[in-house]
């Protein structure tokens, strides 16, 4: 995680089940932003058969872990989470398949809402994420031409 990430449940505020009320970051640091995952293979096709929540949401999880991955995060980096039921009696499933994925200790904000339809259809649940991430060590030639400049000189002195 980049620079200071600190994840508060206040006492003022009913402790949730399965994610953190605030986290807060600073500190230099990436913020990564992932649109929303369905349960999508790579064939464009939703998994499962016609109504597998529980297959469509592990699957969208895994796609979330993926546009991690190609960021060089993991689900530790997860700051916020946005999760998207077409119905809410899924709500159980949804937070054992969760659970599989997420940093239980400090699991990150979170909302999930009940939609009546989603994009996709026969889509049944979609999961986008917020990521923080160190900064990025930029690697600069500064050196490098002074180096080469020096080895010239050296040379020019040879002769």
């Amino acid at each position: 995680m980049a620079g200071q990430v600190r994840f508060l449940n206040p006492k003022t505020l009913a402790k949730p089940p399965g994610y953190t009320c605030v986290v807060e970051t600073t500190g230099p640091g990436r913020t990564v932003y992932i649109a929303g995952q369905l349960g999508l293979d790579l064939d464009n096709k939703l998994v499962g058969g016609v109504g597998d929540f529980r297959g469509q949401c592990a699957k969208a999880f895994e796609n979330l872990g993926f546009a991690l991955v190609s960021v060089g995060a993991t689900f530790k980096d997860l700051v916020k989470i946005n999760n998207y039921l077409t119905d809410m009696a899924h709500i159980g499933i949804f937070r054992e398949v969760r659970d599989q994925f997420l940093n239980t200790k400090a699991p990150p904000a979170s909302t999930t809402v009940a939609i009546p339809a989603l994009a996709r259809p026969g889509a049944l649940f979609e999961i986008e994420g917020i990521a923080v991430l160190p900064a990025r060590v930029i690697k600069t030639m500064a050196k490098a031409p002074a180096k080469q400049a020096s080895k010239k000189v050296s040379k020019k002195k040879k002769r």
